[in-house]
């Protein structure tokens, strides 16, 4: 069962959902220069690294290995998640687009922290 919960974790963390926020992140930063630019760059930065980390716990050696890598991405989401925040708040961006584009790094959030806990789980036994 446990190892069925580890593949689940593994199966709901594939690329489709991060590769589709991160690219939204690139066409995103393109749109507001001067200002925006230094945010852009920040949330650029960590918005497309949540899927390479994904990607690379895809590839782990161990199960220790994958739950870095995991929490990894949940740094980079939680950044992004901030980023997001700060440009929707500051009022840099079109609310209505960033605001989906922030509902959906929540999303990855919430599934990088349910995902860690099974694997701290399953390390514990």
């Amino acid at each position: 069962m446990i190892q069925t919960a580890l593949q689940m974790a593994r199966y709901a963390m594939d690329a489709p959902l991060t590769e589709t926020t991160a690219t939204s992140v690139i066409e995103m930063g393109q749109q507001k220069p001067g200002v925006c630019r230094t945010l852009s760059k920040q949330l650029l930065r960590s918005g497309t690294s949540i899927g390479a980390n994904v990607k690379e716990a895809q590839s782990a050696q161990s199960d220790k290995d994958f739950l870095s890598k995991l929490e990894i991405a949940l740094k980079e989401e939680r950044e992004t998640e901030y980023w997001l925040e700060i440009l929707i708040e500051a009022e840099l961006v079109d609310k209505n687009k960033f605001e989906s584009l922030l509902q959906e790094t929540r999303e990855i959030g919430k599934i990088l922290v349910a995902s860690t806990r099974k694997v701290k789980e399953k390390i514990k036994q």
